[in-house]
């Protein structure tokens, strides 16, 4: 029997008969469309028997598919459901999720979703949880990310849908990830300092990574060692890169990489801003900015020119909010901006 969850704002609950209206209406919206799991359009009573089906089983149960209905606090609102498959006698389990999309936008998948996973942790007792996402579902794979899920492979054209055949992105969290997770850091930390990377702490530096969705507007830190190694010629000469890594109270935390002023090169270009998944959401990409700048003002250059991609997850809010301000050029399909001292 799986008892009522509460969370800050919502209600994870067994299914009952009158979910079904709610659910029907899910299953048919033109938004879920691309990434469905099911075929559309979605009868009425496909949604009759798979909510039966489900209050018959009782609660979850080893090799078998069961869901969790989201609605808001007071129970009155349904919001989307969450899908579960217990394997190995109910110590590993897939995940999943659907929420109606007036609800978008609102943190509500990744609440709901951090509500199951400490209910499977700590009282199912699960050892895994994986969930896999289509490559193209960008703002799925950040609910599975900012739940604290770990990207572990791409199996290719391994999801069929009807007649429709894509790659899955997987994702998987153990019992150690999650503890990791929720217990690491999240608040603003007292001291940030830049330091040379070097051969003492190059590996410490290297091991930094963002979620995997970011890499579209961050490169791995394998990439940005790679092109200071081997710097672009721009104006007739290779651009000299300045790298630190970005320590927290004393913990490697982020990697910050400028292309410097030189006679052919006239003014900074920040070219690599990173910060860990697990540190961020702490202020620390603002701290590593002020201390950027302040660098850049030290040296006598009067600006600072950097580059974003565009698309959901962009970081383009966050330059701004700082005060970079869009020049109107497009390099290299992305958008160049500048923020003046």
């Amino acid at each position: 029997m799986f008892e009522p969850l509460l969370t800050d704002r919502l209600l994870l609950r067994a299914p009952i008969a009158s979910d079904v209206d709610a659910l029907h209406e899910r299953r048919n919206e033109s938004l879920l469309a691309d990434y469905r799991a099911w075929m559309s359009p979605y009868a009425r009573e496909r949604a009759v028997e798979l909510i039966d089906g489900v209050i018959d089983m009782g609660g979850s149960q080893s090799d078998e598919w069961w869901m969790v209905t989201v609605a808001d606090r007071s129970g009155t609102e349904i919001i989307g459901d969450l899908a579960l498959h217990l394997t190995s006698e109910g110590r590993c389990v897939e995940i999943g999720y659907t929420l109606a999309s007036r609800y978008w936008g609102n943190g509500y998948a990744t609440e709901a979703l951090r509500g199951l996973i400490t209910w499977l942790f700590d009282e199912h007792g699960v050892s895994r949880v994986h969930g896999t996402v289509h490559p193209d579902n960008v703002a799925s794979a950040m609910v599975l990310e900012r739940t604290g899920f770990l990207y572990e492979g791409r199996a290719r054209l391994s999801c069929w849908v009807g007649d429709e055949n894509s790659d899955d992105l997987i994702y998987g969290m153990t019992r150690t990830d999650w503890t990791d997770w929720i217990t690491r850091p999240q608040e603003h930390p007292a001291t940030v300092e830049l330091v040379e990377v070097d051969t003492n702490n190059g590996r410490d530096v290297g091991r930094l990574i963002t979620h995997k969705s970011q890499e579209r507007f961050v490169a791995p830190m394998l990439h940005s060692f790679s092109d200071a190694l081997f710097p672009e010629v721009i104006d007739g000469a290779p651009v000299v890169p300045w790298m630190r890594g970005v320590v927290a109270d004393g913990e490697y935390v982020g990697f910050v990489m400028l292309a410097v002023v030189t006679e052919h090169h006239h003014e900074p270009y920040l070219w690599r801003l990173l910060v860990d998944r697990r540190h961020q959401r702490r202020g620390v990409g603002k701290t590593i900015l002020d201390q950027v700048v302040g660098h850049c003002r030290a040296q006598g250059w009067p600006s600072l020119v950097t580059s974003w991609g565009e698309g959901k997850g962009s970081p383009r809010l966050f330059y701004e909010r700082y005060g970079f301000e869009p020049t109107g050029e497009i390099v290299d399909d992305e958008t160049e901006a500048r923020i003046r001292f």
